[in-house]
């Protein structure tokens, strides 16, 4: 592989980086406990534990089942733990449905959302996109 050829490869992966950066969007995520089946996308398949239910917000119609999101808090939405984020972020695959009437926008699963919020807040800001 030539240098010209490397460098392309690096500017493309820059701009796929960076595209990927510019569809991040920003939400509430909830939690919920076990048992996690059945599951809206796959009845009583075992999916493990770093799972989410999509809210109508990204729902579509299960299109988003099997779709995959890494999520980020990025802060409080209530004066219960003001500072509720652990750092980090967590992959997680939609396997299920919030209903309407669900209160965040991803509802994680508790392992989840444990991984990156302290459970006490119930609801935090997150940034979130798909991978």
């Amino acid at each position: 592989m030539g240098v010209l050829s490397v460098r392309v490869l690096m500017m493309v992966c820059v701009a796929v980086s960076l595209t990927s950066i510019a569809y991040a969007a920003e939400g509430t995520a909830t939690f919920y406990t076990p048992p996690y089946v059945p599951s809206s996308c796959n009845g009583f398949q075992n999916d493990g534990v770093m799972i989410a239910a999509a809210s109508d917000a990204i729902w579509n119609n299960r299109a988003a089942c099997g779709r995959s999101y890494r999520v980020t808090c990025i802060g409080a939405t209530n004066q219960g733990v003001p500072q509720p984020c652990k750092g980090g972020s967590v992959g997680v695959k939609i396997v299920d449905y919030c209903p309407p009437g669900c209160r965040g926008t991803i509802d994680l699963s508790k392992e989840a959302f444990s991984a990156i919020a302290n459970p006490d807040a119930g609801k935090i800001k997150i940034r979130y996109d798909q991978v």
